[in-house]
């Protein structure tokens, strides 16, 4: 791929350089921290702010109301920019920002106020906070018609992504959190009665959420407050980063003469109904992903793994482990299958294969769930990235029981289906767009970016309120369970509707809405072929 030319003017396409979809992909991690750091956003809410576990699950969807809002108004601005500094870079800049700005308040101004305007200062700076996510996120979707229009360079996108996602969540994240953030920042009345004391007259609210080991008080990690500034400022500071790579990534393509025909275009609400309205590709799609999108947030849910490995498996330092020796495995054959099947085969094959495959390791994980569950039974090596030598554990047979060796091999089988079938639909965005500008020559990715977040988001966030209110069900409706909760069936019994049953719901609604897709990679081909046919009767036109 890397030997073709960059613009191949006699069938209109133009290519990207690899570094440079590599450098842009990070806009998507830089988004996806903010998501990782509000994933756990109930513990604080219930802390700090003060309320009850379900509304703290439920406050993510329904603030949602004002996404809807939001998100259109974001993409028509996208749709009629173009200024020096492109049509998507600015809106990078921006996004950013408002993310750094408002968590930092929320997680550093928020415990210092009166408790009676905390949810309301809250609920305000959430509101901007979305913003913030909408700007940045968009941009990750509506740029990836300019950056490419070669589709088999577009799923490159996918395995650049499929990287960092990898890295970040299942190696870098766990390891943070299991290894170095909970343990050092949860504290117990023999050792920190003093701050522990000191955080309550703060936050009253968090008094309900001490639990009692041996006698001893605890207080976990989650609901410490320096925990949450601590957490801020890394993520804010990476995130700041990596989207300053990004906007390095994009800028050579974020010019006109890649956007659509190459053209300015006028465009109205009129023709946004119309697309909502006829584009088959966009509603396929989107009901594809944010379904999807629902079933990774269920699954990935820190409640969830708090409740996998803390309480069922019985020894939450595993979660990092496992993240770490399933990490390599499960990227290579990620990007083997991306490789094989997405620039082969094509994007809408690679979401169906990844969709079946992720069905069945699921199932086979349920089973070992039930035969592993509160038995101490599940053993493999405790490996850390941050320990080098550590890994050599992997190697002794001691170190490992069957039910730790088979969660590896279906972790790893189910996490490279998973991530295909997840990350290609960002790439599968700029195909929607294409097809709008073949169906009616309408140029519109800040729509087709905007629509996709918007539903994509709606339909996520409820997997929050989803997993309070499983939990809530039974028994844990003012506190969510921690490492230090007993093991019970009912606690087992969620889990696996969390971690399996709420995906599986996704997965058959992926293979449904792929039925009706139109853009196989045959007509993704017809359609750069009329494309490339309009353009150059315009340039003759201008001659």
């Amino acid at each position: 791929m890397s030997k073709q030319p960059l613009e191949d003017k006699a069938n209109g396409i133009h290519r990207a350089k690899t570094w440079e979809i590599g450098f842009f992909s990070l806009n998507n991690m830089s988004t996806n921290l903010y998501m990782l750091l509000m994933n756990s956003i109930s513990y604080y809410l219930v802390g700090i702010v003060g309320i009850g576990v379900v509304l703290a699950g439920s406050i993510v969807t329904i603030m949602r109301v004002w996404d809807g809002v939001t998100d259109p108004f974001v993409g028509m601005i996208v749709d009629k920019t173009n200024t020096k500094f492109g049509k998507n870079r600015p809106f990078i800049v921006i996004g950013n920002v408002i993310l750094f700005l408002t968590t930092f308040i929320m997680f550093r101004v928020i415990p210092t106020t009166p408790t009676g305007i905390r949810f309301p200062v809250f609920i305000v700076l959430y509101m901007v906070y979305i913003i913030g996510y909408t700007c940045q996120c968009v941009v990750t979707k509506s740029a990836q018609t300019c950056l490419t229009n070669d589709p088999a360079q577009r799923p490159v996108f996918s395995m650049f992504d499929s990287v960092w996602v990898t890295l970040v969540f299942s190696v870098i994240w766990p390891i943070l959190l299991s290894t170095s953030l909970i343990p050092n920042y949860t504290l117990n009345s023999a050792q920190h009665a003093d701050k522990i004391n000191a955080f309550i007259a703060q936050n009253p609210s968090l008094e309900k959420c001490l639990t009692e080991n041996n006698g001893v008080q605890v207080l976990s990690g989650f609901y410490n407050p320096e925990m949450w500034t601590a957490m801020q400022l890394g993520i804010g500071g990476i995130a700041a980063l990596l989207a300053i790579l990004a906007i390095i990534g994009i800028s050579r393509k974020d010019r006109i003469e890649y956007f659509g025909l190459g053209t300015e275009q006028k465009v109205g609400f009129k023709d946004y109904i119309d697309v909502l309205a006829h584009n088959r590709g966009i509603q396929m799609l989107v009901v594809s992903a944010s379904t999807d999108k629902l079933a990774s947030s269920c699954k990935s849910n820190t409640t969830v793994m708090v409740c996998l490995w803390g309480i069922i498996f019985g020894n939450y330092a595993l979660y990092s482990s496992a993240s770490a020796i399933t990490c390599i495995p499960l990227l290579l054959l990620t990007l083997f299958l991306m490789n094989k099947v997405a620039c082969k085969m094509g994007q809408k094959k690679a979401l169906l294969m990844g969709t079946y495959g992720s069905m069945i390791f699921a199932c086979v994980s349920v089973v070992l769930m039930i035969v592993g569950a509160n038995k101490g039974i599940m053993n493999m090596p405790i490996v850390s990235f941050v320990k080098p030598a550590s890994f050599l554990g992997i190697f002794a047979p001691s170190n490992w029981s069957i039910l730790g060796v088979l969660w590896i091999i279906v972790a790893v089988l189910l996490g490279a289906f998973n991530n295909m079938a997840g990350n290609i639909v960002i790439p599968m965005t700029a195909d929607c767009a294409d097809y709008e500008v073949y169906r009616t020559g309408r140029y519109v990715p800040g729509l087709m970016g905007t629509l996709f977040s918007f539903v994509d988001k709606l339909i996520s966030s409820l997997a929050s309120t989803l997993v309070a209110v499983c939990f809530a069900t039974i028994g844990f409706s003012e506190v969510l369970p921690t490492v230090e909760t007993p093991y019970s069936t009912s606690i087992l019994l969620v889990t696996i509707v969390c971690f399996v049953g709420f995906p599986m719901i996704g997965w058959i609604c992926n293979i449904i809405s792929m039925h009706f897709y139109p853009l196989t990679k045959e007509k993704m081909a017809e359609i750069q072929d009329e494309i490339a046919r309009i353009k150059a009767e315009q340039s003759k036109a201008k001659a």
